[in-house]
């Protein structure tokens, strides 16, 4: 058991290499042994692209040679951080893969719950004669992968709430001007998050006041697409939004206008269950994870909606004599670490994550 949990981790830190560029594929790490070697590993690569386990083959044939590879693999452990996909998508069944290998055994960390997986790539494997063990580091393997578990089993995107406030809980200065609360180490952080997500949200007023370009300028990584609330259309075409650098969609009540950098959606009803609505169009649209940013009022009201998952708020050491409120979530901080010498507070909505183990 130690063994397969030793070998289990080494496939969530492959999983981890594939983060940024596989969505809406989820992150999936695989490790093949031969009594107690590595003789191959790879991970999901960026999407449309194979699949760790076909890449754990690959390596182990690259180093081998295809006749000492195959007879290897005969007695041989495939370990895999999510159950091995059973369907034609973008690349062939992973399960008919492993089965034309005959390994002699398969470890896998968690069951996807997609449709046309859920159980028929396990089903596929045991149906072969191969050893089939499932719920090794289940609770991590699941864990590195919520944003796709997320988007399959709740039909939206992951939610991640971002934000800074002084350390008296003032979110923006009252005089609707920019002005900085984080640190320069907190920034670049924040731009790292930006290239690990889909998507990046902000409302009518920030857009307006901080012209933000919504960029990972300050890290090396793909850009989000640029998701703005704008009710009746009042950015200006001048906005740092409409540079070109990356894709931008305005949810609005005006009108649908679908271009390939800027796409217009209009909602029905527009203030009715509006983040619920967000949400909904941009699963539709493959969107697996997307920050909110700002302002206040749109972060409280995906807060008071119910539909985030987690929150990552920078408290800086400065105070303000006045200013807006920042938004207010109701629930523990689960954990805290420094950046700089801002404090960074973790949060986790606990009534999600307790839905989500229900439904499994």
């Amino acid at each position: 058991m130690m063994r397969d949990e030793l070998y289990m981790r080494r496939c969530l830190d492959l999983a981890l290499l594939g983060g940024g560029t596989v969505s809406p594929n989820p992150m999936v790490g695989a490790v093949i042994v031969h009594e107690n070697r590595i003789i191959g590993e790879g991970f999901t690569s960026p999407f449309g692209g194979s699949h760790a386990e076909v890449n754990a083959v690959k390596d182990a044939l690259r180093k081998l040679g295809k006749d000492e590879a195959e007879k290897m693999f005969l007695s041989s452990t495939l370990f895999v951080s999510l159950e091995p996909c059973a369907h034609f998508g973008k690349t062939p069944p992973c399960a008919d893969m492993i089965v034309s290998y005959k390994f002699l055994r398969v470890v896998i960390g968690c069951v996807d719950p997609y449709s046309k997986v859920n159980g028929l790539g396990i089903q596929k494997l045991t149906a072969a004669g191969i050893e089939t063990k499932v719920g090794v580091l289940e609770d991590q393997c699941i864990h590195l992968n919520r944003r796709f578990f997320t988007r399959i089993m709740q039909q939206r995107p992951y939610v991640i709430l971002k934000w800074a406030e002084t350390r008296n809980g003032f979110f923006a200065p009252d005089d609707q001007k920019q002005r900085w609360i984080s640190n320069a180490a907190s920034k670049q952080l924040t731009h790292k998050w930006r290239s690990e997500e889909d998507a990046i949200l902000v409302g009518t007023s920030t857009a307006l006041i901080d012209d933000p370009s919504l960029t990972t300028r300050l890290w090396r990584g793909k850009n989000p697409k640029r998701v703005v609330i704008d009710r009746d259309l009042r950015i200006p075409l001048s906005s740092q939004l409409f540079d070109g650098t990356a894709e931008t969609i305005i949810f609005n009540a005006e009108k649908t206008d679908w271009q390939p950098q800027v796409k217009k959606i209009a909602l029905e009803n527009f203030s009715l269950y509006l983040p619920q609505n967000i949400l909904y169009q941009l699963y539709l649209m493959d969107v697996q994870s997307i920050i909110i940013e700002g302002g206040a009022a749109t972060l409280q009201s995906f807060i008071d909606a119910g539909v985030w998952d987690e929150a990552r708020v920078f408290v800086s050491p400065m105070a303000w004599n006045s200013g807006i409120n920042s938004p207010k979530l109701h629930t523990d901080v689960s954990y805290s670490e420094k950046v700089g010498n801002d404090l960074l507070n973790y949060f986790v909505n606990q009534q999600v994550l307790l839905d989500s183990r229900a439904v499994k």
